[in-house]
């Protein structure tokens, strides 16, 4: 079962989930939800720390991007609490590569570069984000 919210998520990695694994059904969750509302639901509660420094980091911003990337109506004030911003940079390719690090420092949408955390251009885009955002009202053009 999916989790329905980025709390949920947080729990079962602690528990033991692979962080891959549950944040990609929690991104169906969100992805998915029928209203801006229903989106906010699924952040609104903090996650748990982790202890682990860049899990706790990216929670914030994933919490942020989602918010601004789908207009919602605000983002949940944990997402930045001290801890959810890294001290020094982390750059999420598995290539340990000067150029792979300058194209993401580049790339790295700003709620997760202010974070120190350096990723592609879309981060978090699922599959099925294609067609929840296809199902959404669009402007004709």
């Amino acid at each position: 079962m999916r989790p329905t919210t980025l709390a949920q998520t947080y729990e079962r990695i602690i528990a033991g989930e692979a962080c891959e694994t549950a944040l990609s059904e929690f991104l169906d969750t969100f992805y998915l939800a029928p209203s801006p509302e229903r989106r906010l639901d699924t952040l609104r509660q903090q996650p748990p720390l982790t202890g682990d420094a860049r899990l706790d980091a990216l929670a914030g911003g994933a919490a942020e991007y989602l918010a601004r990337q789908y207009g919602l109506p605000s983002i949940p004030d944990w997402a930045f609490e001290p801890v959810r911003y890294l001290e020094r940079p982390w750059h999420t390719s598995p290539f340990d590569d000067p150029g792979m690090r300058e194209y993401l420092t580049f790339a790295s949408p700003a709620e997760f570069a202010s974070r120190n955390i350096f990723t592609e251009e879309r981060p978090l885009r699922r599959a099925r984000a294609h067609m929840a955002k296809s199902l959404a009202p669009t402007e004709v053009e």
